[in-house]
């Protein structure tokens, strides 16, 4: 880290817009709004305002702790992480990893995002010896760290699905499917009768990963009564898992049931089955329906619908029932004209939302055992102004 002649408005500049972006790229980075091309526009602000501390030395140091004494919030460690990382200093790394432990999961999460972003060489004086740490949260950086950038731990990865920590082994049972360590399927497989609900999570998705996906499926319907777990992503990953005719009759059944009714509509756009059209439409205009309906049309059309006039921005334009809705709501009219009126689909350019792009690598890697889990992360390069 050298002592450089800088600006400390424009250093301060910097390390404020990258904690900013970083978060938005967080909301949105497997949404079902923003394509790869709209995240990349994120990535390329953001990559230029953490160039821009890379080359401020010590006041960007300076700054970036600054802020997180201000606000110990993740953006701010974010912005702490990367820089410590990308000058290999083992002073600020400890400092960075000291100031994560105060923040508990989401101080896990800024470093991860900043690993993500770290070159795997300026890595490698530090992955071993987190992955080896007695400490859960070093043993879970080092995880996030193989995760990134898709890095096999040979038999340790078997030791750390085995570990005596749930946070430990959910990451490293994450790892073990993307991996496809169809050696580690055994204890995979025991792990789906863990005590916790997010390690039976991991472990579904793993064995689903790994060509076990019928043991997870009566797991997996156990898990939408668990308050551990996120319903919406149980839902996906049984229905990737299922697929087809069954798939259809599971959230046929879900539909029916008031506590999941939502959420199982939500996912119906998942079906693909264009049929259910005119049924959405009319989901639309039911104000404690009609958030759930947009989801599921999002889903089914390849379609930046940004495009489009179908999502109204103003719910209250709808009608005073829908004006306590704080989100983006679908015009039942609007949908209807846009895809009666001849202006579907078809005219428009194949655009998938982030979220489109998690779902096709996940299912095309159940569908095939074989096939490495892709990176549905990855993003389309633009400069910052276009």
């Amino acid at each position: 880290m050298q002592r450089l002649a800088t600006i400390p408005a424009i250093v301060d500049q910097h390390a404020e817009d990258a904690a900013f972006l970083w978060s938005r790229r967080c909301r949105e980075i497997d949404g079902p709004i923003l394509g790869e091309n709209d995240i990349g526009r994120i990535d390329q602000r953001l990559d230029a305002n953490l160039e821009g501390l890379f080359a401020s030395g010590e006041a960007a140091w300076a700054a970036a702790n600054a802020r997180f004494s201000d606000y110990k919030e993740a953006p701010e460690l974010f912005v702490m992480a990367c820089l410590a990382l990308r000058w290999e200093l083992e002073k600020s790394v400890a400092a960075m990893i000291e100031a994560a432990a105060t923040l508990g999961e989401m101080g896990i999460k800024a470093v991860s995002g900043a690993i993500a972003r770290t070159p795997r060489e300026k890595l490698r004086p530090f992955v071993a010896k987190w992955v080896d740490s007695r400490e859960t949260m070093l043993k879970c950086i080092g995880l996030a760290a193989l995760w990134h950038h898709r890095s096999d731990a040979g038999p340790r990865l078997g030791e750390l699905v085995a570990n005596g920590q749930t946070e430990v082994r959910v990451r490293a049972l994450r790892l073990a499917g993307a991996l496809r360590r169809r050696d580690l399927l055994p204890v995979v497989a025991e792990c789906l009768a863990a005590d916790q609900p997010r390690e039976r999570f991991a472990a579904s998705f793993a064995a689903c990963l790994l060509g076990a996906g019928r043991a997870s499926l009566p797991v997996l319907d156990d898990l939408l009564a668990s308050a551990g777990v996120s319903p919406n992503e149980v839902i996906d990953i049984r229905l990737l898992a299922s697929a087809g005719p069954p798939a259809k009759a599971w959230l046929q059944k879900y539909l029916n049931q008031p506590l999941l009714r939502q959420r199982a509509l939500s996912a119906t756009g998942m079906l693909g089955d264009r049929s259910i059209v005119p049924w959405l439409m009319e989901r639309m205009r039911e104000p404690q329906c009609a958030y759930a309906a947009g989801l599921a049309w999002r889903d089914l059309f390849e379609v930046d619908f940004n495009d489009t006039d179908v999502f109204i921005v103003d719910p209250a334009f709808l009608g005073e029932e829908f004006a306590d809705i704080e989100s983006p709501l679908p015009s039942a009219d609007r949908a209807n004209a846009w895809w009666d009126e001849g202006r579907g689909p078809g005219k428009h350019k194949p655009f998938r939302s982030m979220r489109k792009q998690r779902l096709v690598a996940i299912q095309a890697s159940f569908d095939n055992p074989k096939l490495p889990l892709a990176n549905w992360r990855r993003t389309q390069r633009f400069p910052a102004w276009m």
